[in-house]
């Protein structure tokens, strides 16, 4: 029976989450939420995770009940992500380890979503489309390896939402693409919008660059409101990623689809999803915000996968990277 601890820092989401033998028992969040219009800066960010880890590392021990002695690993993101608040938060994953005496193991961010998927929706063997502020992908399992099948050739999808928020001046709480996806169910009239599919690739910078540029020239028409705009946006990157999806599946012969990472959480894009499944005698498997949004959770599991299989990171690997 493992017990691991998972830290997470590698955007504006600091989370700490425990699991013991396969049971999520404590997975505690802070999010660091910038003003409106605007994004979370590296350093901003690093600051807020330094100043609330320590008190988020006690209130997660407190709640799970568990003592560092009974704890048999400690898990960390080390990558992808941004930099400064990755090594912020894995300065203390490596403190508690020397402090505790532990084996420490260095999990990949994208990895930690997938597993967690798994372990909650319990599917076998699916295509994963993960997506995210910081990542668009369409992945499946093969030959011993997560492999890449198709992804964004510029800007993942959660950037290209959270951008446009900041042209529409929405809130960032609790999440710039959560306000969208609100205002969004009050669109009625499409805007067609650039619709950008390579094979099984995506491009979201010119949909991106061409709402920017239009968006006050719609609103001051007087036939659109910022809800249809919303709306417009939602629905046709959704359908590229449905697409990208549907190809996959047909390549490989799967008739099951894992939605993991922020924006996976978005109930109008499960809708669609779901939607292509069934068209195809096919299942989707989602989680809810706890574990679609960055958490310590998935870390921990990931990196019980990796402890079980003896893949502990040497001390002097545990570093970060950005990549």
């Amino acid at each position: 029976m493992v017990i691991a601890i998972g830290f997470e820092g590698s955007a504006n989401k600091l989370g700490i989450g425990i699991i013991r033998d396969g049971k999520v028992i404590s997975n505690r969040r802070r999010t660091y939420i910038s003003p409106p219009g605007e994004g979370f800066l590296p350093k901003a960010t690093a600051e807020h995770h330094r100043a609330n880890i320590l008190e988020l590392l006690h209130e997660t021990l407190t709640e799970a009940e568990v003592t560092p002695e009974e704890i048999d690993v400690i898990c960390y993101t080390k990558g992808p992500g941004m930099g400064s608040p990755l090594v912020s938060v894995a300065v203390v994953a490596r403190t508690v380890a020397q402090l505790w005496c532990k084996p420490i193991i260095g999990v990949n961010h994208c990895i930690g979503h997938i597993e967690m998927g798994r372990l909650v929706t319990k599917c076998s063997n699916p295509i994963v489309l993960y997506v995210s502020g910081g990542n668009t992908q369409v992945i499946a399992y093969s030959n011993q390896r997560y492999r890449i099948f198709g992804e964004t050739i510029d800007i993942a999808v959660g950037n290209c939402l959270d951008r446009f928020a900041r042209v529409l001046k929405l809130s960032n709480d609790p999440s710039p693409g959560y306000n969208i996806e609100q205002l969004a169910k009050g669109g009625v009239n499409f805007v067609s919008l650039p619709y950008v599919v390579k094979g099984m690739d995506v491009s979201f910078s010119g949909l991106l660059s061409y709402i920017e540029e239009h968006a006050q020239e719609l609103l001051d028409s007087g036939k659109y409101q910022a809800a249809d705009l919303c709306y417009s946006l939602q629905e046709t990157v959704f359908a590229m990623l449905v697409e990208i999806t549907e190809r996959a599946m047909a390549q490989f012969g799967s008739d099951e689809v894992l939605v993991v990472g922020g924006v996976g959480c978005n109930e109008r894009l499960q809708q669609m999803m779901a939607e292509m499944c069934r068209e195809r005698g096919g299942t989707l498997y989602a989680t809810d915000e706890r574990y679609c949004i960055d958490n310590g959770a998935m870390i921990a599991q990931a990196g019980i996968e990796m402890f079980n299989c003896q893949m502990y990171t040497p001390w002097e690997e545990t570093t970060c990277t950005q990549r």
